[in-house]
């Protein structure tokens, strides 16, 4: 069990290596926003949603409502509803674990790096090398929030080059996750996926162009089975 969460911990560098300079910008940008370097540091333990947590920043500096603020950011993450269900097929039976323990560190990268992986450890060792997976991935965005909201003003504040680096740093690793998760994939749910949600940013937020994306997949895939 242990030399599995060991493995899990290891697979998560990947995740680490995009995760990092964008939480080290999110804690930059939360003290810019007015937040303390403490409140920043918490709203990453608690919160813990990538790009939802910039959304999360614009709406408060900008005077938004503690409703609305729930509100948007809950409809940004409402897509690990989808992600609960197919992951959990992946893990095995019996479960050991409790779900909110699995569901905790749940993130969309976490999400592609178990789908394209898990099926390659023995059924008994999933829920823990999926531990590890998950500890890594959050250790590294909560580090990342502390590093930049208490050290990144100093790092960055005369190179404009780096900021605009950070800034991609997250479509990057979105873009490597898909292709590996692409063989296990049927190539007409990723175009309908894709096409729908290209589409629906016309006349949605990017949060709603991904939930749309996520049901023409899913409705594809279901025609086909």
């Amino acid at each position: 069990m242990s030399s599995a969460f060991f493995r899990g911990l290891a697979a998560s560098l990947s995740i680490v290596v995009g995760y990092v300079p964008v939480a080290i910008s999110f804690g930059l940008a939360a003290i810019y926003a007015g937040f303390s370097a403490p409140l920043a540091v918490l709203v990453s333990v608690l919160v813990y949603a990538g790009a939802s947590q910039f959304i999360l920043l614009t709406l408060v500096a900008g005077g938004g409502t503690a409703a609305s603020v729930v509100g948007i950011v809950f409809l940004m993450n409402l897509r690990h509803l989808f992600y609960g269900p197919a992951l959990a097929s992946r893990l095995g039976k019996p479960r050991r674990l409790p779900l909110l323990a699995l569901a905790w560190g749940l993130t969309d990268e976490v999400f592609a790096t178990a789908v394209s992986r898990l099926e390659r450890q023995t059924e008994k060792d999933r829920e823990a090398w999926y531990m590890g997976l998950q500890l890594g991935a959050y250790s590294s965005w909560v580090g990342g929030t502390a590093v930049g909201a208490f050290f990144g003003q100093d790092w960055i504040k005369d190179s404009e080059i780096l900021m605009q680096t950070l800034g991609f740093v997250l479509p990057a690793l979105f873009f490597a996750l898909l292709l590996e998760i692409m063989p296990l994939v049927s190539r007409g749910v990723l175009w309908a996926a894709g096409a729908v949600a290209v589409l629906a940013l016309l006349v949605l937020p990017a949060y709603g162009a991904i939930i749309a994306g996520m049901l023409a997949g899913a409705l594809y895939a279901s025609r086909r089975s």
